[in-house]
């Protein structure tokens, strides 16, 4: 691990695999989760050439700063990591919150992306239930804490059969859960209660992107993901089948194929790397 001070005031800690010869990749975790959840396609990825970084966002895990206060917010602590790791020009993935993150950061820095992946998430605003519910459960755990939100929410976080069969991913779904910081928790939800609707600079994208779902996923659907792929030109879209919310977990293998056969076919520019 390693950490830095950005302008924002944030500090954000973060794994880095160093120079790869292949196109390098930032992974952008959800919620309430920490960068851990990316290690099975972090390791994959570095073995196959690719710099792969993978930070935690401010608030989670072992990264700290001031409150956010929207997920732009959060796409500027990415620009900022890039600028200090040197990264030009990169591939950007994210899940869930994290591909909302990664919507936003190519929204506001087109010309840093040379691929996206954007796994089970959508580009809609959210609904005035939908706010409320955010805003809701962000007093939740302020008040309560984590532990019993991430129990109730772990059932749901993954497929039947991964909760049912898969005591370690499911252990290190809970763990991350209960392990996040309430404080940085809150301010998320709150941030995606407000955060913009994405559909439109969904359009503008014109890079290589991969869309990625789990056939049971309970929050984000296939049809979510089907609507992602319709708005951005040529996206390719691939359904693990079986997994829930966190395919990158549940089905890391066939998860890694797809992603690692979509970025070998990603052109390579004189960009990546200042």
């Amino acid at each position: 691990m390693e950490t830095v001070l950005l302008p924002s005031g944030a500090r954000l800690a973060y794994d880095d695999s160093r120079r790869q010869p292949k196109i390098p990749v930032l992974l952008v975790h959800g919620h309430p989760f920490d960068r851990s959840m990316w290690r099975p396609q972090a390791e994959y990825l570095t073995r196959r050439g690719h710099r792969v970084v993978v930070p935690d966002l401010r608030g989670y895990g072992q990264s700290t700063g001031p409150e956010v206060t929207g997920l732009d917010s959060f796409a500027e602590d990415l620009a900022g990591l890039a600028d200090h790791l040197g990264l030009g020009r990169f591939a950007l993935g994210g899940l869930s919150m994290g591909g909302q993150v990664v919507m936003q950061t190519v929204r506001d820095h087109p010309e840093r992306i040379v691929a996206l992946l954007l796994a089970d998430t959508f580009a809609e605003p959210e609904t005035d239930e939908g706010r409320a519910a955010r805003n809701a459960a962000a007093d939740r755990v302020l008040a309560e804490g984590m532990a019993e939100y991430a129990d109730e929410l772990l059932p749901k976080m993954v497929s039947p059969a991964t909760f049912a069969g898969n005591a370690e991913v499911t252990e290190h779904v809970r763990t991350m859960m209960r392990g996040t910081p309430a404080a940085g928790a809150a301010a998320a939800l709150r941030a995606r209660a407000r955060r913009p609707d994405y559909r439109e600079s969904l359009k503008q994208v014109s890079v290589p992107t991969l869309v990625a779902v789990g056939s049971e996923d309970e929050f984000t659907p296939v049809a979510d993901a089907q609507s992602v792929q319709r708005l951005v030109a040529g996206s390719a879209l691939v359904v693990l089948d079986g997994a829930g919310h966190l395919p990158n977990l549940e089905s890391a293998a066939e998860f890694n194929d797809a992603f690692g056969r979509f970025l070998d076919e990603v052109p390579r520019t004189t960009e990546e790397e200042r």
